[in-house]
Formats: structure tokens, sequence, C-alpha cells
């Protein structure tokens, strides 16, 4: 462990102790923090919760859980198993306070047991509350918090802040009530209103690649850049998670943080410095000049039965805990403009939705092709697309597809893509993606949240497709589970210059054959065929089997300070 650890003296107080929240992503993280060397000595875990059980059992359920998820990641990670010095830490320092979430008076029972538990472990005072409850507890909490005191902040008491999990809010009039009630109980730099793809590191790594480069920002803008892509798929269902998902929906869930917080980070300007407030500014400009959406800008979708890597998966309205005529979609694409000096004229087309063929979030830029006059007098047939693909998972990265010219007399041209992989240069560690962003929230570092006027930007931008779509749709189930969507999305594109989605794909898959080299291909293998069967013809000749081609190898794997291959 390192001897300066980065996060000062606190105590954590986790609201929902006893959820899924914490079980696999809060304590998960606390406990990759601590053994990083991150998390210091002077350190505590309260967790409230309305369950009747002991603190024991609590502690127990936490580290059966965390045994667990540690013990399936040790394969793919390479680790060194459940480290049981770090848990011993964590152990001997969580607290368990049962508690109703919506009742003053246990608030008032958690100060009493703050009070004693500050001088044990040297926390200075200082507090974290996460509120890893359901939203509907958000508000009650909050004001509870205030009433009890437990947010004021007094100079000899140390500092007070408040985590807020999504979604915050569920429609416009909803998140400027809960940004109402955080105004009145807490200063705007007390709260953190977190979205766990900003703790990805490939999400931060956006902001390095485009401005610590001077290779791209120069054609990072509407000149060069035809269109640009993000997708976040997943194979997996609702997951024994409906009673939160179905009155909740994929565009709720997905669009007005994790979408619209990646559309920021690829389309801002360039912040004068890494500070909180450029950060805000930048983002929140981005978010300000989204074209109001119409109806016919969207697609949502519900998924039917179908195939997940063979094996059958039932609809969505055949999952546990999912009403049977659900309305609710699990599915949406959409196209937006950002009406920016940069992005003028140039469409973001965004889709997300459970149950597809392949699980992937990236960020696709398709350049604009080259003119075709230095080939015009050859049979080429056109450029293929030219594309910068950031890879956020599973595989991540960065890749960049172009063309060459392909061996031979011919003027023939052929995609290939150069690949950068993190794994191939970093060393591969478990991270749950909430490390970051709790300790930036006990260093009150807010550059990688959301502030109110952010939030309350991007339901407006939703708020009208909301208002439409409260009118149920005729045609759910619309996509089998296993496919790539619903038709629908397919022609969101196709109207709009002939543009089409990436396939999706796990990890970085090969370029594919375009129709020419279809062809070409297919000239080649008959012509060789012909040859053969001539050879086989001759007297005292016997044919000799076409040899199969042999499989691609694998790369293997690069050390620090190789160049990255270009791969056809």
């Amino acid at each position: 462990m390192s001897d300066n650890a980065s996060t000062p003296p606190c105590i954590i107080v986790v609201f929902g102790a006893r959820g899924d929240l914490t079980r696999r992503l809060v304590m998960p993280a606390l406990y990759n923090l601590r053994r990083s060397g991150a998390l210091g000595e002077n350190f505590a875990i309260v967790g409230v919760d309305h369950g009747d059980i002991s603190e024991r059992t609590w502690r127990s359920n936490v580290g059966r859980a965390l045994k667990q998820l540690i013990g399936s990641r040790d394969a793919e990670f390479q680790a060194d198993g459940f480290d049981t010095v770090t848990w011993d830490f964590l152990r001997k320092r969580m607290h368990y306070l049962r508690g109703d979430f919506t009742n003053v008076d246990d608030y008032h029972a958690l100060s009493t047991l703050l009070q004693t538990l500050h001088p044990r472990y040297g926390t200075q005072g200082n507090v974290l509350f996460y509120l890893a409850t359901a939203a509907r507890f958000f508000e009650p909490a909050l004001l509870n918090l205030g009433a009890a005191g437990l947010v004021e902040q007094r100079a000899d008491e140390g500092w007070r802040r408040v985590i807020v999990e999504k979604p915050f809010g569920h429609d416009l009039a909803s998140a400027c009530e809960l940004n109402a009630t955080v105004a009145r109980v807490l200063d705007e730099d007390q709260v953190f209103r977190i979205d766990h793809f900003l703790g990805k590191e490939t999400v931060q790594n956006i902001l390095a690649f485009r401005f610590a480069n001077g290779l791209f920002e120069p054609v990072w803008n509407r000149d060069r850049i035809d269109h640009v892509q993000i997708t976040a798929a997943e194979t997996i269902g609702v997951e024994g998670r409906g009673r939160f998902y179905d009155p909740t929906g994929c565009l709720r869930d997905m669009v007005p943080n994790h979408l619209f917080q990646l559309l920021a980070m690829i389309a801002m300007e360039p912040p004068a410095a890494f500070t909180t407030q450029a950060m805000h500014r930048r983002r929140a400009e981005v978010i300000e000049a989204v074209r109001p959406l119409s109806p016919d800008d969207v697609v949502r979708g519900q998924y039917g039965a179908g195939a997940i890597n063979r094996a059958a998966v039932p609809g969505y309205r055949e999952e546990d805990t999912v009403a049977e005529d659900s309305d609710t979609e699990t599915y949406v694409a959409m196209k937006l403009r950002v009406d920016t000096w940069r992005w003028a004229g140039v469409p973001f087309y965004l889709r997300t939705g459970k149950r597809l063929r392949e699980r992937t979030t990236e960020i696709a830029i398709r350049f604009k092709p080259a003119p075709l006059a230095p080939f015009r007098s050859t049979e080429i047939g056109g450029y293929g697309p030219d594309w910068l693909v950031l890879h956020i998972q599973p595989d991540e990265g960065i890749s960049l597809q172009f063309d060459v010219k392909r061996p031979g007399p011919q003027v023939s041209l052929a995609p290939v893509r150069m690949d950068f992989r993190y794994r191939d240069w970093f060393p591969k560690e478990y991270t749950v993606g909430y490390e970051r962003l709790l300790q930036d929230c006990m260093n009150g570092e807010s550059g990688l949240f959301q502030d109110a006027a952010m939030v309350e930007g991007a339901w407006r931008i939703v708020q009208p497709i909301l208002d439409a779509w409260r009118s149920a749709p005729g045609d759910f189930p619309n996509y089998a589970a296993g496919s790539a969507g619903p038709a629908a999305a397919d022609a969101l594109l196709a109207v709009d210059g002939g543009h089409a989605w990436r396939t999706l794909t796990a990890g970085r898959k090969p370029p594919p054959r375009r129709a020419s080299e279809e062809g070409t291909a297919a000239t080649q293998r008959s012509s060789k065929a012909r040859r053969a069967n001539a050879a086989a013809s001759k007297p005292g000749r016997a044919a000799v089997p076409a040899k199969p081609a042999k499989p691609a190898k694998r790369a293997a794997a690069r050390k620090p300070g190789k160049r990255a291959t270009t791969r056809a």
C-alpha cells in the first residue's frame, strides 16, 4: 500500500446498504481503492437500510458477495485472488444502522452514531452521504438530512457531501423539482450527481485523445466529419430488475445521462483548463446547443423472444416482474443536431438497447470521403468509409480504419485498420468504474459530474419525446432478442443521406469486405479452380487439392514501447 493515500479522512454513509448497487459497485470500488493504496487509514463505512439485520450479518453478506465477484473476474484479469488483508481493513470499519429513509428520527440516530465514530477513526468530521436507494427516496432523504443538521458545514466540523444516483428525475418537471430540493438543503458544491460512464478510463481518455494530439483536433469538425454514431448495446435483459426498469424504460435510463455525457465529451470545445467550472461549462454548452427533438427523430423498440449466443431467451413481457402488456421501451435510436459552428450540419446518431446481438459501447466518427479525381481512370468503384472508433467496452481502445492499395499490378483498394488496445500497453486491472468517482467525491472534485443546469438541459431535450410517447405503441415487441434492433432504426439513418448503422460486433473484427472486393475475390477463386481442373485433365497428373486457408494467427500481446500494428 502507498504511504500517501490520496483520499482525505472521512466516513461514507451508504443509504441502501443491502441493495444491489452497494453490493456490486460501491463496496467493490472501495475494496479496489484500498488495495491500490488510495484509501487511507482514517476511514469508516456506515450502512443504513430498513432491513432488520445485525451488523455482523451485513458484513458477512457483503464479504460473500465481494468474494464471488472477485473470484469471477480472476481468470479474466489474472488477479491473485481475494485480498483478505484489504477485506479485513474494510470489515472492521463497517457499521450498520437500521433506519427508515422517510423518518427524521432515524437521521438523528445516525447523527449520534457519527459523533461516536469520528474520534474512533480520526475522520475529522468529514462525511460523504451516498443515496444508493430507489429514486423515490432521494427527496425525503435530502430533506431529512437537512432537518437533522447532518449536511451543515461548519469550519470546526469538517465537510459534508452527498452523492445522488441516477435517474435524477424521471422528466423535466421532476428534475427541476429535485434540483430545487437540493438547493434548499445543500450548496451546489456539496452535491455530486453521479454517472458511472464518466468513471471509465476510456471515457476520460476522450479528452486526452482529442486535446493532447495535434493530429486529430484540426479535423474534428464539420469540414471533415460526415457523421458520428454513439452505441451502447447490451445482451442482457432486465435480469430480475423489472420493478425498477418497467416504470423507467430505456430512454430515461440511458439517454439523458450516459449517452448525452458521451455526446458532450465528443462535441465539447477545448476548455481553457481542466477545472471543474471549465469542464461543466464546456459540456453544458453542447447540451444547450442540441436542436429540439421531434418524434420523427426517434425510434423505440421492445424485444421479443429470441436467442443470445444460441441460448433461447424470453421476450421482455415474459420476464419476471414485468407486466404481460407492458409498453415500456427497451431500445431507443435517435438522430441529433448540435447547432454550433463546429458541428453545424453533422448528424449524431445515438442508439442503446437490451437483448441485442452483442455487448458493445463505442463512439464511431466517420470522415468524409476524399475526392475521386485522382482515380477517375481506374475501376476502383469508390472509397470505403474512413472510421475513427473509440471502443469503451468490452475491448477498450481506439481503432482507425482507412484505405490502402492492395498488392498487385491493378489499382485496387482495401480497408485496413490500426488498433490501440489498452490491454496491450497497460496492466489490465479490474475496476467497476466507481473508483475514480468516489475518490473525486472525497476530494471535492466535481469535474466528472453533472451540475443542475446540465441535468435540466438533458431532460429538456427528451421531454417532447416523453410527451409524444404517452400513447401506447402498436407494434411491440418489434425486434427479436439477439438481433440488431427494430428495422425502423435502420430506416432512420437511411433517409438521412443513405447512412447505415455500424455492425454490432464484439471487440474489433477485421474490416468487412466491400462488394467490389467480394467480386474480385470470387473471380480469383474461380480462376484458381479452372487452373486446377485443367491440370487435373492432363494425362498422368493427378489433381492437387487446394490447401485450406490457414487460420489467422492471433496477434501476440505487445509490450509497452512497441508500435501499434496495421491489420489488413
